[in-house]
C-alpha cells in the first residue's frame, strides 16, 4: 500500500495560495469570507474560486477555515458560507464550533481545527466517530504521543504543524486576550498579549525578571523531523502563516517540498498527493525569511528552551561575529551582504538593536550606525534585500509531465497526450502535406514545436513520432495541434479531479468527558445540544460570555517558565528555593502561575489589576 504525504501551506489570499501551489504545496488552507480564526485573513468568494481552479489543475486541495466559535445568529450565516464554498469545489472545511455539526451540512470533508485541542487518543477517537475525516493535532504533542494516537485510531488523517509561529497556550484554551482586551482568540481577533513583556515576581515579591517577553515563543521548525513524524503517523505537514507575505510562503513551501521529496525518493511506499514538479529560481532557505529563532518545541519532550524572552520580533539569519572594527565599519568572516540589508544584534543588556547596511567595500561593511557594535557582537540578518527581490518576482513554475504520441497518416495528423496521472486527450486534423526534401529536418521541426509547451502547465516527458520520416508540416499547424490537445487535456483533468464527497450523519457517540466548563467553548445553543446529545453536561458557557473572569485560568500551556529560567524545583538549590506562588505582571494585570509537573502544564490565573 502506498501512503500519500501532503505538504499544506497557508494562503492569506488567492495570490499567495497560487504561489504556494506553484512552489510545491500539495494543499493550501484559506480563510472563509467570515468566521476564520484569523479574522483579518478572510477571503472573498471570487478569490476562493480562483484559487480552487488553479489548485485542482495540479490535483492539489483547498481547505477553507471557518474555525471560530459562533453566536446563534452567526450559525445560520455560516451554513450559507459552507454551502457556497462546497459548491465552489472546496476539498475540506476546518471547523472549531461543534454547533455546526447540528446543521444539514453539504457532503464536504470535515477537519477538526487545532482550536479544538486535539491532544489525546480519546478525543481523536471521538472526533472520528462523529464524522471528522481529519484532525489537526495539538502543537504541544511529542512524537510518542502522536504515535500513540495513530496506534489507537487507525483511519482518521493526522495533520501536524511543522513550521511557523507558535501559540504559547494550548490552542482553543487561551482566554488571555479576551480577558484583558475584549478580543477573543476563539473569535479570530487575538490581541497577542503573549508577545508583550512581563515582570516575574516570587512569593515575597522579589523581582526575578523585569520587563521580559516571558510568554513569547520562538518559531517552530521541524524540517529535520519529517521522517520521524511520518513514522509516528502524520501524513499532512502544515506550515503556519495566513498573515505571512508571499515571499515567506514561497520560500518555506519550497524548502519543505524538498525535504518531503527527499524522504519520498528513498521510500517507494510513499508518494506526494498532487501532480507536477516545481522549477525554482532560488535556493530555499527558511533562515532567510521571517523567524524569531527556531525551536522543535516538545517533539522530543520537555528539555529545550523554547521561549525568546528578549524579543518577540524576527531576528532572522545568523551571520557570525564581528571580528574586526574600524571607525565607521566592521568585518565578519564570511558574508553575502548587500546595500540595504537589515541586521540586528543583542546588546549587553539583551535588548534587540538593529541597523541598515549602507555600503560594502570588499570585506568592509559600513552600517548607518555603529552604536552598540563591538568585536565579538553576534549579528543576524532580518531583512535580506537580494533574497526578497528574487521572491517578489516570478520564482517558481510548476509543470505536469506528459507523454506525447504524434502520428502522421495519408490525409491527417493525430496528436495524443497522456499525463502523469493517466489522463488522456487526443486531437486529429485533416492535413494535406508534401513529402519533405529534408526528412531529418522535418522530424526535427516536429520534435521542437510539439515539445515546446511554453506557458502551459505541462512539460513534455517523452515524444514518439510516426512514421520515422514524416512529411513537412508548417510551424503554425504544429503549434496549433499542440495547443488544442493540451487545452483538451486541461478540461479532462478538471473533470477527472478526484474530489471526495462525504455525507455527514449525526450520531450519539459518547464524548470522553461528562462535565464541561468554559474550556469547551460553548457559545451557542446548537453546540450545547451537540454535547448533550453525546452524553456530556455543559456546566458553564464560553469564557466570552462569563460576567466575572477574575480567578479564572486564562491560559493553559505546556511551556514552563520555571524550566525556561532554570527555576524548576528539582534543580533548585535547596538552601535558596524560590518562594511561590510566582506571578506575572504587566502595567494592568496580575496573573498567578500554577504548575502541574506530573502532566507538564502551567496555568495562568487572572488575579486582577496589576500592582506594578
Amino acid at each position: 500500500m502506498v501512503t500519500s504525504l501532503e505538504l499544506l501551506s497557508p494562503a492569506g489570499n488567492a495570490d499567495i495560495g497560487i504561489a504556494a501551489i506553484d512552489h510545491g504545496a500539495d494543499a493550501v488552507y484559506i480563510g472563509a469570507p467570515k468566521f476564520s480564526a484569523r479574522a483579518d485573513a478572510g477571503v472573498s468568494v471570487a478569490d476562493i474560486a480562483r484559487l480552487i481552479r488553479h489548485a485542482h489543475l495540479y490535483y492539489a486541495k483547498v481547505y477553507v477555515a471557518l474555525n471560530t466559535i459562533l453566536t446563534d445568529r452567526e450559525i445560520a450565516e455560516s451554513l450559507d458560507i459552507i454551502r457556497e464554498v462546497y459548491q465552489l469545489g472546496a476539498d475540506g472545511l476546518i471547523i472549531q464550533d461543534v454547533g455546526l455539526l447540528e446543521l444539514d451540512l453539504p457532503p464536504i470533508s470535515l477537519i477538526a481545527s487545532t482550536q479544538m485541542h486535539n491532544n489525546t487518543a480519546e478525543k481523536v477517537r471521538f472526533l472520528e466517530a462523529v464524522g471528522f475525516q481529519r484532525v489537526i493535532l495539538a502543537r504541544e504533542l511529542t512524537l510518542d504521543e502522536i504515535a500513540d494516537i495513530r496506534r489507537n485510531i487507525r483511519k482518521i488523517e493526522l495533520e501536524f504543524f511543522v513550521h511557523g509561529a507558535l501559540c504559547v497556550s494550548y490552542s482553543g484554551q487561551c482566554y488571555m486576550s479576551q480577558a484583558v482586551a475584549g478580543r477573543s482568540g476563539n473569535r479570530g481577533v487575538c490581541a497577542q498579549p503573549c508577545r508583550s513583556h512581563y515582570t516575574l515576581i516570587d512569593g515575597d515579591e522579589n523581582v526575578i525578571q523585569k520587563n521580559k517577553y516571558l510568554l513569547s515563543l520562538k518559531d517552530l521548525n521541524l524540517m529535520n523531523r519529517i521522517p520521524d513524524l511520518i513514522a509516528a503517523g502524520v501524513t499532512s505537514f502544515k506550515i503556519e502563516g495566513r498573515y505571512k507575505g508571499i515571499e515567506y510562503v514561497k520560500n518555506v513551501t519550497a524548502a519543505y517540498r524538498q525535504a518531503i521529496d527527499l524522504f519520498i525518493s528513498g521510500h517507494a511506499d510513499y508518494r506526494k498527493c498532487s501532480s507536477g514538479v516545481s522549477a525554482l529560481t532560488f535556493l530555499p532557505d527558511p533562515d532567510r525569511t521571517f523567524n524569531r529563532g527556531y525551536t522543535q518545541y516538545f517533539i522530543a519532550g520537555q528539555g529545550e528552551k523554547v521561549a525568546s524572552i528578549y524579543t518577540p520580533k524576527a531576528i532572522g539569519q545568523y551571520l557570525g561575529e564581528i571580528n574586526n572594527m574600524g571607525k565607521d565599519y566592521f568585518r565578519i568572516a564570511r558574508h553575502d551582504l548587500q546595500n540595504g540589508d537589515g541586521l540586528c544584534f543583542f546588546t549587553g543588556k539583551n535588548d534587540l538593536a538593529g541597523f541598515r547596511v549602507d555600503r560594502i567595500d570588499k570585506d568592509k561593511i559600513y552600517p548607518n550606525s555603529m552604536n552598540g557594535l563591538e568585536t565579538g557582537t553576534r549579528l543576524y540578518r532580518n531583512h535580506d534585500m537580494a533574497f526578497t527581490k528574487i521572491l517578489n518576482k516570478s520564482s517558481g513554475v510548476r509543470r505536469i509531465a506528459v507523454e506525447m504520441n504524434f502520428v502522421q497518416e495519408d490525409k491527417l495528423i493525430r496528436l495524443a497526450v497522456r499525463d502523469e496521472d493517466g489522463n488522456e486527450a487526443e486531437t486529429v486534423k485533416d492535413v494535406l502535406f508534401e513529402p519533405p526534401r529534408d526528412p531529418a529536418r522535418a522530424r526535427e521541426q516536429i520534435e521542437k514545436h510539439l515539445s515546446s509547451t511554453g506557458n502551459t502547465p505541462y512539460k513534455t516527458a517523452g515524444l514518439t513520432i510516426q512514421p520515422e520520416e514524416p512529411g513537412f508540416l508548417p510551424v503554425s499547424l504544429l503549434n496549433g495541434i499542440r495547443r488544442d490537445v493540451l487545452e483538451a487535456l486541461t478540461e479532462v483533468r478538471r473533470e477527472a479531479y478526484p474530489r471526495r464527497n462525504i455525507t455527514f450523519t449525526p450520531n450519539d457517540a459518547p464524548y470522553p468527558e461528562k462535565n464541561l466548563d468554559f474550556h469547551a467553548n460553548v457559545f451557542n445553543a446548537l453546540a450545547r445540544r451537540f454535547y448533550e446529545r453525546h452524553g456530556a453536561t455543559v456546566t458553564e458557557p464560553a469564557f466570552e460570555v462569563l460576567s466575572d473572569t477574575t480567578g479564572k485560568t486564562v491560559m493553559t500551556t505546556r511551556y514552563c517558565i520555571r524550566h525556561q529560567l532554570d527555576l524548576c524545583p528539582k534543580l533548585q538549590n535547596p538552601d535558596h528555593p524560590v518562594k511561590e506562588p510566582l506571578r506575572l505582571m504587566d502595567n494592568h494585570h496580575t496573573y498567578r502561575l500554577e504548575f502541574d509537573c506530573r502532566e507538564c502544564r502551567m496555568f495562568l490565573i487572572l488575579e486582577g489589576k496589576s500592582r506594578v
